[in-house]
């Protein structure tokens, strides 16, 4: 399939198939979203130096592309893309099948000479490979900022109508968003129609050109022969020193002689080592992000951390295992071992090894909070854990035990503001409603009190 062409034409082995111009195409336009994204990410990062040159990425890049596809056309007779699959650039003769088979057989050099682009050609080939390029992105990001929601929404939509009294400005403005809603698609489809009748007639071999616009400005595509190589070879070669010749007194390398015949043709010729360097760590990065190697490695990295426990502020440890008697208020608090102590004794102690909930820093409340569960079950309701649910603080509830308690519909949170009497932990001493004495915990954490951000919306299903 590589060279159809060829065997179609038999003689002319300087032809290059359409499979080769088309990746020379693709490759050419997987340079500007590159560049832009590796820009977007160092913008990220420096803001400051780097955003406006990401918001006239379009500018610079044209620019840049200028300079470098100028000279690979002088040096090389090809794009830079083009130079990297060993194409080249020529003038199509004007004689009979625009041919000179014997002429190429017998002087290649002399045909080379002949055919090789002049300036005027080399500046009509940067028009086609920069200035319409770039055009055409500018039209389809304007058409989809200005005359797509125009176009989706029909007659009735008059965003885009000519205020009365309009500046000049304005007016040209409003014919510019007339051509891009009602002209320009005719015009997109009509090109790439265009492109495809010359791709279609350059692989059946009735047409020297495989795009529309080499035929307007009278260049091809071509393989480059022996010819080529060697006249590349002597250019790059240092020039002998002239027979009675003073030599150069200025070796600085900012002298302009140094910056124009030595450093800036070196620079852009590096770029075709730089090029399948960037492409093969492009390839081997989407491969490490697509691949599931990267993720076992990461998984068996992981196997060995062993993480602790969330560590909160604001939780008090939990007292000694000594025998324990119930309090007058129902609460079960640590007692002494002297069985033999007196009444008072036994409240002091009581008192002392209280567990004392978090305070609100914002109404100084204290807030109603459940202990930590033992095992697989919900601190909530101390049942086994249904659908695991892990908040922000790290504790793992119920889903509907936590999704309740942060809406502080919670029966045990409603129990406990009422002062019921359903559970000895939840006996006051001095009864009654708790309204305005407590918080119920709504859309804090039931274990640490810690207010989650986002309520509900912050909590992360577990998968295990």
């Amino acid at each position: 399939m590589e060279f159809m062409t060829n065997l179609q034409s038999g003689l002319d082995e300087q032809k290059p198939s359409l499979f080769e111009l088309l990746s020379e195409q693709q490759l050419g336009a997987l340079i500007p979203p590159s560049l832009r994204y590796l820009l977007a990410i160092a913008t990220h990062r420096y803001p400051r130096y780097l955003l406006r040159i990401l918001n006239s990425f379009d500018e610079l890049y044209a620019f840049l592309s200028l300079l470098v596809e100028r000279h690979y056309l002088r040096t090389y007779g090809g794009g830079f893309t083009e130079n990297f699959y060993g194409l080249k650039r020529e003038r199509v003769l004007l004689t009979k099948g625009h041919e000179i088979p014997r002429a190429a057989l017998g002087a290649p050099e002399q045909v080379r000479e002949t055919l090789k682009l002049r300036n005027q050609d080399v500046w009509k080939n940067l028009a086609v490979m920069v200035m319409l390029p770039y055009t055409k992105r500018k039209l389809d990001e304007h058409y989809d900022i200005h005359a797509a929601s125009a176009n989706i929404l029909g007659p009735a939509f008059r965003g885009d109508a000519l205020p009365e009294n309009a500046t000049y400005r304005q007016r040209i403005f409003h014919y510019y968003k007339w051509f891009l809603s009602k002209v320009y698609p005719s015009v997109n489809a009509a090109y790439y129609f265009a492109l495809l009748a010359f791709n279609l007639a350059y692989l059946f071999d009735t047409s020297k050109y495989h795009n529309p616009f080499f035929w307007l400005i009278g260049t091809r595509i071509r393989r480059m022969n022996q010819a080529d190589y060697q006249a590349i070879a002597a250019a790059a070669a240092p020039a002998a020193p002239t027979p009675g010749a003073k030599p150069s007194t200025s070796q600085s390398l900012f002298s302009p002689r140094t910056l124009t015949h030595t450093v800036y043709p070196r620079l852009l010729s590096s770029l075709k080592i730089l090029l399948p360097t960037s492409i093969f760590a492009l390839k081997f990065l989407e491969w490490w992000h697509a691949s599931d190697f990267a993720r076992q490695l990461s998984r068996k990295a992981a196997e060995g951390l062993e993480l602790p426990a969330p560590t909160i502020s604001g939780i008090p440890k939990t007292p000694a295992a000594t025998p324990t008697t119930p309090s007058k208020s129902g609460v079960t608090f640590a007692t002494t071992d002297d069985e033999k102590s007196s009444d008072k004794e036994k409240e002091e102690k009581d008192d002392k090894d209280k567990i004392k909930p978090p305070i609100s820093a914002t109404t100084n409340l204290p807030i109603f909070t459940v202990p930590p569960a033992t095992g697989s079950a919900c601190p909530i309701c101390l049942s086994p854990i249904q659908t695991p649910t892990a908040s922000q603080t790290g504790y793992v509830f119920c889903y509907t035990c936590i999704f309740r308690w942060l809406e502080g519909e919670h029966p045990r949170q409603v129990a406990f503001m009422q002062g019921g009497n359903t559970e000895e932990n939840w006996k006051d001493e001095s009864g009654g409603n708790r309204e305005g004495s407590w918080e119920d915990g709504r859309g804090r954490c039931a274990v640490s009190g810690r207010r989650l951000l986002g309520g509900s919306g912050g909590l992360r299903r577990v998968m295990v």
